[in-house]
């Protein structure tokens, strides 16, 4: 690949391929709506129970996480499957690992969700 060098358009480019690439994660990946609407759960019930600004900071990177992890996990699948259309036991494999790292990952941020939401649920039902 050559590098012809920096310019802000090719920048501004870059941030356009970017949010295509968020539209198409959001668009078309049924995991992703999950954790999207995991994520507006979340967001709402921050702010109907007043989270710091320290909470807001760790919620909104398991949330960033979680659906960054999902944006490669597609993208390591649709290339995959454009490799090798037919069962490969190694694209299963690669497949399986990248869905692996997607659901550690939620399984952080629900760790997380917990830590933050219990004790303020616990005073708000109390």
């Amino acid at each position: 690949m050559k590098n012809s060098g920096f310019t802000w358009r090719k920048r501004l480019r870059s941030f356009k391929y970017a949010f295509h690439g968020i539209w198409l994660l959001v668009r078309y990946e049924h995991n992703a709506w999950i954790h999207c609407f995991a994520a507006v759960c979340v967001v709402v019930a921050g702010a109907v129970l007043g989270l710091s600004a320290a909470e807001w900071i760790v919620i909104t990177f398991a949330i960033g996480l979680v659906l960054a992890a999902e944006a490669i996990n597609s993208s390591i699948e649709a290339l995959a499957d454009l490799v090798s259309p037919g069962y490969n036991e190694a694209i299963k494999r690669t497949k399986d690992l990248a869905a692996g790292a997607v659901l550690i990952l939620a399984i952080a941020a629900a760790v997380v969700g917990l830590i933050v939401f219990v004790p303020k649920l616990i005073i708000f039902v109390g």
